[in-house]
């Protein structure tokens, strides 16, 4: 700890300090009994010198007062006379002797090698808190003892307190101290001094020494006296006289801020430092009313602290414990919802592949249909004949249909085509295939096409289409046979020709989808060979929308079927028919192109015809609606078998039928169910969660020390300051002081 400024003496100052030099080699007098051995210090009263006991050869301290004109004999009675009381206390330097009639007067005390508590804290600044601890608990003990006595110190301070060799430390000086019965005031040291003890006309009180212990252990700590800095002790020495000083002294207290140096030491606990600040509380209301509420707060501290660990475990324990019941609920919840979405799942998909095939068995009824309808219309006797005319090489359409023989002359020949519509000898070939649209309701439209691809005769049942007759569409799927259509395109898309097919269908065909130019709208056509005497002579056929093939009643918005192409070619994986077409088709509107683009993945029900399936329309719109709602669904598959007629065998038309469910859907009861239980799981977790925080606070608020509280109410005084051990006594019976001018 640093010291303070050396002090200038004058000349008188230092030739007195010069005699006592010389004076110093040789004791003032001889003490019968005590070999005296060596000087150790001065004082206002006198010199201190080391001796040894001749009885016992214990080594003792020597007080004699030489400088009789300054002592004050009724302090040093009063001194002696509480010594006597605390003769027996261990807590306090012992009075082995005293010379009241020698010349010069002594007395004769115990000698602590160690020195004082201001010397220790010169030489290392300040104490460990654990060293403050014990010296916090040492002191307290002794002035309680003192206390228990009767005895008031009322100047305690760190050069009032000797170290012995030990390290304990001992109460010593008692010259300022009073009975607890005594009504006039003792000053002690600033910044030691509690703010009502400076005042001429204070009534000693317990409380002044509960402060000046306060005080003690905030200097062990920081090194400092509360509330000491050069502003402060420049405040106080521009005072006038003693009465002045005291009242600034009390007002520098009263208005500081509170000091928080202590709470910077490592390793310091809320407890400790509330016991302090208690101790240091300006207002006496607010201070520990004696030294025994001091201990009794260590003593709950230490308890507090002991109890620290079985607190924790009290505290971690069912923590811990609703960790581990959270865990292994959240696990299990995950795995009966798991096995429960399982079940859930298996259950759908097996619904939903008795469904497919179901609904497959009633699209291939209707396929069936409209397969009897065109190998029918191919044997139709009257048709046959109707065919054979128009297709004769002496046929007046002979030419035209030559000259239509190209496909890529579709857009020429207009006039031709005109002249060719209103040929007799094509009218009869026109209302017998107008008479087949009547019997097979559904059809969107029945025509015949020439070996050469020509269409001699066509109907359609809306009214305001286009015709097509004359046209060649040797190049469609229907005619050839093929997984594509002989159509060429260049890289933006646009049809730059056709090509002609090198041979015709040879049984009962599906076409690939196509949109119908005169509709605009998606079709299949149902083809089928026409022979006349074993010669292939063209082909007859109906057109269907691609919403006639399959009837799914039972279907919703979450539950429907698809149909989609499962052969070969372009259209492999085309989504022929979907709920969401529905729309477009009850409006006769075109389906958007983006929708013709997708394809379904049929290779991911190879291995298995039910499974959780991502639809990639849903997929499609979701991404365009801006949304991330996933088109995951429950599906299964199953194939048009068509049974053929001829070869008594089921002939798979490659179509494909899915029933998809809404995985969302399906699995709702599983969510919902779960969401139920994490409810219930979650109100229960809470209930237990706020019992525990209950028994928590409760414990809590048992265990919160008073003093703690009284900390959070009080108004405390502390600040970081400088050391001031070095300051005196301030004499309450020092009347010359009172009112005279400082000079």
């Amino acid at each position: 700890m640093p010291a303070g400024p050396t002090q200038n003496q004058s000349s008188e100052q230092l030739e007195r300090a010069k005699e006592l030099s010389l004076e110093r080699s040789r004791p003032p007098t001889s003490v019968p009994g005590y070999e005296i051995e060596r000087f150790l210090g001065s004082g206002a009263y006198g010199e201190v010198w080391v001796a040894t006991d001749g009885n016992t050869g214990r080594r003792v301290a020597i007080k004699f007062y030489t400088h009789r004109g300054g002592v004050d004999w009724s302090l040093l009675s009063r001194e002696v006379e509480k010594l006597v009381f605390l003769s027996t206390d261990r807590y306090v330097v012992q009075l082995l002797d005293v010379g009241w009639d020698s010349n010069p007067p002594y007395y004769v005390m115990d000698y602590l090698e160690h020195g004082s508590l201001d010397d220790h804290l010169h030489r290392s600044d300040s104490f460990s808190l654990p060293e403050t601890i014990d010296l916090f608990y040492e002191l307290a003990n002794g002035l309680l003892h003192a206390h228990a006595k009767g005895v008031l110190h009322c100047d305690l301070k760190p050069a009032n307190v000797l170290l012995d060799e030990d390290g304990k430390p001992r109460l010593a000086d008692f010259g300022q101290s009073r009975l607890r019965h005594e009504q006039t005031p003792s000053l002690g040291t600033l910044f030691f001094m509690a703010p009502e003890q400076a005042d001429l006309a204070a009534v000693p009180d317990a409380r002044w020494d509960v402060y000046a212990l306060g005080a003690i252990v905030f200097c062990a700590l920081t090194g400092q006296p509360p509330y000491r800095n050069d502003e402060s002790v420049k405040f106080l020495d521009e005072a006038e006289n003693l009465t002045e000083r005291l009242e600034r002294y009390r007002q520098r207290l009263e208005e500081s801020p509170p000091v928080q140096a202590h709470r910077k030491i490592p390793g310091m606990d809320k407890p400790l430092a509330y016991i302090i600040e208690h101790c240091l509380a300006v207002n006496p209301k607010e201070r520990f009313a004696n030294i025994q509420e001091v201990l009794d707060a260590l003593e709950r501290r230490d308890a507090g602290r002991s109890r620290r660990p079985l607190v924790l475990l009290g505290f971690v324990g069912p923590l811990l414990l609703l960790v581990i019941m959270t865990f292994f609920g959240w696990r299990g919840f995950e795995r009966a919802t798991r096995d429960s979405e399982q079940v859930v799942t298996q259950r759908a998909l097996d619904k939903n592949l008795f469904a497919a095939k179901t609904a497959s068995g009633k699209a291939a009824e209707e396929i069936s249909h409209y397969f009897r309808a065109v190998q029918l219309a191919s044997r139709d006797e009257q048709l046959l004949a109707l065919i054979a005319v128009a297709t004769s090489d002496d046929s007046p359409m002979a030419p035209y249909r030559e000259q239509f023989s190209d496909p890529n002359g579709n857009v020429l020949h207009t006039e031709q085509r005109k002249a060719f519509l209103e040929l007799e000898t094509r009218r009869p070939l026109q209302k017998k295939i107008e008479s087949l649209a009547v019997g097979t309701p559904g059809a969107a439209s029945w025509f015949f096409a020439d070996r050469l691809g020509v269409q001699l005769a066509s109907h359609f049942d809306s009214g305001a289409v286009q015709s097509t007759i004359g046209k060649n569409f040797a190049w469609r799927t229907y005619f050839h046979g093929g997984p594509n259509d002989l159509v060429e395109r260049n890289t933006d898309g646009e049809v730059v020709g056709y090509h002609k097919p090198q041979m015709a269908i040879r049984t009962t065909h599906i076409s690939a989808p196509f949109q119908s130019r005169a509709t605009n709208r998606w079709k299949v056509a149902v083809s089928e060979p026409v022979y006349i005497d074993d010669e292939f002579v063209g082909v007859v056929a109906l057109t269907v929308d691609i919403g006639q093939f399959l009837r799914f009643d039972e279907g919703g918005k979450t539950f429907f079927a698809s149909l989609v192409d499962g052969r070969p070619g372009d259209s492999y994986g085309m989504v022929l028919q979907h709920q969401m077409f529905e729309s477009w088709v009850d409006t006769k509107t075109r389906i958007p192109d983006t929708m013709l683009q997708v394809r379904a993945p049929l290779e991911v029900f190879k291995n298995q015809k039910a499974m959780v399936y991502r639809d990639p329309l849903r997929d499609l719109t979701s991404r365009q609606e801006g949304n991330d709602s996933p088109g995951v669904f429950l599906a299964a598959t199953a194939p048009v078998m068509v049974h053929d007629r001829r070869s008594h065998n089921m002939v798979d038309t490659g179509l494909v039928v899915i029933v998809q469910e809404s995985f969302a859907a399906a699995t709702l009861p599983v969510e919902q169910l779960g969401r139920r239980l994490l409810f219930e799981g979650g109100l229960a977790l809470a209930f237990l969660l706020a019992v525990v925080l209950v028994l928590w606070g409760v414990v809590l608020r048992v265990l919160r020390d008073p003093e703690n509280d009284a900390a959070r109410r009080g108004r405390w005084r502390l600040e970081t300051s400088q050391s001031t051990h070095d300051v005196k006594t301030l004499l309450a019976g020092s009347a010359r002081d009172r009112g005279r001018k400082k000079e």
